[in-house]
């Protein structure tokens, strides 16, 4: 992973920060966060966030973190909203709250009434007490991360300079579990989230943004001394038969399709993307879920798969299936939610087709590339994570969760 922090780019940044009255650091925090945005495997449309603490002329604390909506690589300052630390200090001990109640403590405590929502995992920055906290959600961490031995991988990796955190569900619990797990390990320089990401932080943006090159190179160190290939992203060098894609479209806009009014097609086909179309557990594999937890929000539990040469009725009859296997899994999950859940519709984001490419689908450009691109990442980490064990991201019901999680589908209105 190459290192992109440069000390005349970095002094522009603070230099046009001073210029519009904003704090050194701030200007900085922007600087680090775009040069984490711009690289895909680190963070992947709007994944990922990074903070600042900075202290007001007045001796009040503030944070500054990554806002709903924005993305990394383009970030600028309105997309880090500032918040009033001690409120959030707070409400730590203050008894559990639920994820609405915790945007409504973040929002009250907003400086600028009108900025976008805080992260989800704003609290979590605020309770790590380094002044710069970044967060992505690595392919090569991934790769590692959704190990069943994931903390066993991690220790052998990085010993004690980052600790291990089991699978929490984004949000306030989450916040909490890692907050409490830096008490516990407060020299660590990291933290290790199970089949969800890597936290660094430091006294410095450099230090911060080092210390996430830096673990992620190691990562990528570990899985190159097995002698396991985890290419970068790949550009598609094939195309998709004509006639299959508008079979494809065709089917795919048939009865309450929510691509009935126009549907995108986006095909990639890369070295990558078909080695793992070979793999004979392709149809085991592909329902195990998504690589990282909110992928699901774009991509669906699981894809459609389909063969090259599928006619009309074959691929009405997968859409049928598809279907069918969508609402068992909302009837096995929704009567355990803590709340009544509206099925989402029952229609793919991705569709497989064995030994030739993947389709990413939405109703324009803009949303069939954000899962054409997903799904291209997953198919690398998955590719390598099978060559280090076994493949195994978070449960149905945990994917489940986040699909339905009120906090996710947010997102989606702002996009």
């Amino acid at each position: 992973m190459k290192n992109l922090w440069n000390d005349q780019d970095a002094q522009s940044y603070i230099d046009q920060a001073v210029k519009q009255g904003q704090p050194a650091d701030l200007g900085l925090r922007v600087y680090t966060s775009r040069i984490i945005g711009q690289v895909p495997d680190l963070v992947l449309h709007g994944g990922g966030n990074t903070s600042v603490k900075i202290t007001q002329d007045d001796g009040t604390r503030i944070i500054h973190v990554k806002g709903s909506g924005w993305d990394l690589e383009t970030i600028e300052a309105p997309g880090l909203p500032a918040v009033y630390l001690q409120p959030l200090y707070d409400a730590r001990h203050t008894g559990k709250l639920t994820d609405p109640e915790m945007v409504a403590l973040l929002r009250r405590n907003l400086l600028d009434a009108d900025a976008p929502n805080p992260s989800v995992e704003a609290l979590l920055h605020a309770y790590l007490p380094d002044t710069f906290v970044d967060h992505t959600h690595s392919t090569a961490v991934l790769v590692l991360a959704d190990q069943d031995n994931s903390e066993q991988i991690m220790r052998e990796i990085y010993g004690d300079r980052l600790a291990f955190l089991p699978y929490v569900m984004p949000g306030y619990d989450l916040s909490i579990a890692g907050a409490d797990l830096f008490d516990q390990f407060p020299d660590c320089q990291g933290l290790w989230l199970k089949n969800h990401g890597l936290f660094t932080f430091g006294a410095t943006a450099k230090e911060s943004y080092d210390r996430m090159i830096d673990f992620v190179t190691e990562a990528e160190d570990y899985i190159t001394a097995k002698g396991i290939a985890l290419p970068g992203p790949e550009i598609s060098n094939n195309t998709l038969a004509p006639a299959l894609e508008t079979r494809l479209a065709a089917a795919l806009q048939k009865g309450a399709s929510p691509f009935a009014a126009t549907i995108t097609l986006d095909f990639r086909s890369t070295p990558s993307i078909r080695a793992y179309l070979e793999n004979p557990e392709l149809d085991v594999i592909a329902m195990r879920g998504t690589a990282t937890p909110d992928h699901v929000i774009r991509l669906k539990p699981f894809p459609m798969i389909i063969d090259a040469d599928a006619d009309e009725r074959t691929i009405l009859a997968a859409i049928d299936d598809y279907q069918r296997k969508y609402s068992a899994y909302f009837n096995r999950n929704a009567p355990n939610a803590s709340e009544p859940k509206v099925q989402l519709d029952p229609w793919p984001r991705i569709v497989m087709i064995r030994n030739v490419g993947l389709v990413g689908l939405g109703k324009d450009a803009k949303a069939a590339a954000i899962a054409g691109d997903l799904g291209e990442q997953t198919a690398r980490i998955i590719n390598a994570a099978e060559k280090i064990g076994t493949f195994q991201p978070i449960n149905e019901a945990d994917l489940f969760d986040m699909e339905y999680w009120s906090l996710e589908q947010a997102k989606l209105q702002k996009k």
